[in-house]
Parts: C-alpha cells; structure tokens; sequence
C-alpha cells in the first residue's frame, strides 16, 4: 500500500502543475481507470474543451469536442456525498448515470447541486490557480490543454 500512485499529476500549458489527490475510498472503479488511462498515455495533450467561470473545467474528450471517450466501457457510478466545492474532480457523463467514461471535470466554486449525482473521484491540493488561468469558453477559442498526465505516490 506504501507505494500505491494515489496522486495524480496535471501539467498544463496554462501555467504549471495540477496535484490532484486521487479517492478510491470514494469511487475505486473511476480512480481506477484514471490510472489506466494515464498510465496509457491517453490524457496527454488533451484539452479542457468546456470552461466555464464560477462553475468548472471540463476536460478528458480526445476529440476536443466534449463528444468523445475512451475505447474501454462505461463505468457504473460510484455515487457519493462528497461534495462539489472548489477543487473537486468529478466524472462528466451524459443524462444516463452510468456512462462516465474518460472526461472529467474540475469545479472553480460551490457547484453542491451536483452532489450526489456525480462520481467524485479526486480533490486539487495543489495547483489549482492553473486551472483558473485556463482560457473560457464552450469551446474556448485556443483551449488550454494537459502537457502531460502522471501519477506518484
């Protein structure tokens, strides 16, 4: 357990890097493909396609497009009453509850309406003013992206 990659690590071209304290006690399945899928690579050069101020940073689509995914399957949610507060990391999804793939997002404020209805799976302990300087928009004009996904312990 000692040695266990239960930190995950953001650099964005918007500044520096993003520490994010993975959740498997709340959510070990998403936690779980998080690390797949940086461990595959799949989070490098993506960007934050969705970006709205005072509310979240939506990222994790390889197209860009917010419309896209992995190639692995859905996951089934891991609902829970974590909170989305500043610096929250929860798995975007569509209308169905169970189709979180790859995307995620990250909440600038308060956004607890979602609580519940979201799997968070992560919290920012560090970095977050990079996630603040990224550009806004649906899309924005020239998203900001992640240089490189990692994981440490």
């Amino acid at each position: 357990m000692a040695n266990e990659l239960n930190t995950l690590v953001l650099n964005l071209d918007s500044g520096g890097d993003v520490v994010i304290r993975l959740r498997p006690d709340l959510a070990p399945g998403h936690v779980a493909r998080i690390k797949e899928l940086v461990s595959e690579g799949f989070y490098d050069g993506v960007v934050f396609h969705r970006v709205i101020p005072g509310f979240m940073a939506q990222g994790g689509d390889p197209t860009g497009t917010g419309t896209g995914g992995s190639d692995k399957p859905d996951l089934q949610a891991e609902f829970s009453q974590a909170p989305h507060v500043r610096g929250a990391v929860s798995m975007a999804r569509t209308n169905y509850p169970h189709s979180a793939n790859s995307q995620f997002f990250i909440v600038f404020d308060d956004a607890t309406f979602l609580d519940g209805q979201y799997t968070v799976w992560g919290e920012v302990t560090e970095g977050m003013e990079h996630v603040d300087a990224l550009p806004t928009g649906e899309p924005p004009r020239n998203p900001g992206k992640i240089v490189k996904a990692s994981l440490k312990p």
